[in-house]
């Protein structure tokens, strides 16, 4: 089983840039997919951005095309997430998932099973 961790998050004003982490340990060869999403209070859990292991493609929600970039390090088992232009409604608690032997992208939250402890991001107005 994978484990997967986050860091990066914080408080940044309007305007501002956060990258995100998420590093996997364990056995990763199985794992094709990485996923961000992210919660705020009083919301359901929401698909984010999402890349592929092997190819490098990548899949974002419409609101954060041209804000944020997924990128990952395969030697580093590390995904990031580069988040520009911050808004207000970026603030949530962002989590990166996966799950075994998922091969093609999907944006729903119920279909991963691997996730890690989530990171605040606030962004003040």
């Amino acid at each position: 089983q994978v484990q997967l961790v986050e860091s990066g998050g914080g408080l940044v004003r309007a305007g501002g840039s956060l990258r995100l982490s998420c590093a996997a340990s364990g056995r990763t060869s199985n794992y094709y997919i990485m996923a961000w999403f992210r919660q705020s209070k009083g919301k359901e859990r929401e698909f984010v951005a999402g890349i592929s292991w092997n190819t490098g493609n990548t899949y974002y929600e419409d609101s954060v095309k041209g804000r944020f970039t997924c990128s990952r390090d395969n030697a580093k088992k590390t995904v990031y997430l580069q988040m520009n232009s911050l808004k207000p409604d970026d603030t949530a608690v962002y989590y990166c998932a996966t799950r075994q032997s998922l091969q093609f992208f999907t944006s729903g939250p119920e279909n991963y099973d691997v996730w890690g402890q989530g990171t605040q991001v606030t962004v003040s107005s």
